[in-house]
C-alpha cells in the first residue's frame, strides 16, 4: 500500500471524526471538546472555592463532552459525589458551558466514580424487574429518572432481550420494562 492510499484509511476514531462531527450529537469533535473544557474550568473553580482536591479529566465521545473528577486516596470528594449533589453539579455546569457557548450542552459529570455506582445500581433495578418479569408480571415500571440513565437502563434491558419504552412527562418520566 503506499503512503497516498495509507492516507485515505480511516480507523474507527478517525471514521467518527471523519467530518470534524460525532455521529450522535452532529456536533464537532472540537465543540466538544470546548464543552469540557469550560466545564472543567468551572469545576476546578468549585473545587477551589470549596478547598477540595481533584483530579479532572475529559473527554469527548457519543455526542457529549464527560468530565470526570477523581481524588485518588482522598476522601473529601464524597460529599460531593451524592447521586443529587451530582445531579445538581451537571446542571449548573451545563449552565455554565450555555453561557459561555451560547447552545445546550449534553454533558455528562462524573464525581468519585458516581456514574459507575449508579450504573451498577440500574443494572440491579433491572435485574430485579427481568426477574419479575420471568416469574409472570406484564411489565415493570421502574422510578423516574434522567434520559441519560434512561438510555443506560434501554441498553441494559436490551441486553437482556427485553422490550422498554420510556412512559410519563417531566420529572415523572420513567422506563416501563416488558417482554414484548
Amino acid at each position: 500500500m503506499s503512503t497516498e492510499d495509507a492516507k485515505e484509511v480511516e480507523t474507527p476514531l478517525e471514521a467518527e471524526d471523519s467530518l470534524g462531527e460525532d455521529s450522535e450529537s452532529g456536533r464537532s469533535i472540537a465543540q466538544l471538546e470546548e464543552e469540557g473544557d469550560i466545564a472543567a474550568d468551572y469545576i476546578e473553580e468549585l473545587l477551589d472555592i470549596t478547598d477540595l482536591d481533584g483530579d479532572i479529566d475529559i473527554d469527548a465521545r457519543d455526542g457529549r463532552a464527560y468530565i470526570s473528577v477523581n481524588s485518588g486516596d482522598n476522601d473529601q470528594l464524597r460529599l460531593l459525589s451524592r447521586g443529587d449533589t451530582v445531579a445538581a453539579l451537571q446542571e449548573l455546569t451545563r449552565i455554565a458551558v450555555q453561557v459561555r457557548t451560547g447552545s445546550y450542552s449534553r454533558l455528562i459529570l462524573d464525581i468519585g466514580g458516581s456514574r459507575q455506582a449508579r450504573q451498577t445500581e440500574l443494572d440491579r433495578l433491572v435485574t430485579r424487574a427481568a426477574e419479575r418479569i420471568e416469574a409472570g408480571a406484564s411489565s415493570v415500571s421502574l422510578p423516574p429518572m434522567s434520559s441519560y440513565e434512561r438510555k443506560l437502563v434501554h441498553d441494559l434491558v436490551a441486553e437482556k432481550g427485553l422490550h422498554s419504552e420510556s412512559s410519563g412527562e417531566g420529572k415523572e418520566r420513567h422506563t416501563v420494562i416488558s417482554s414484548r
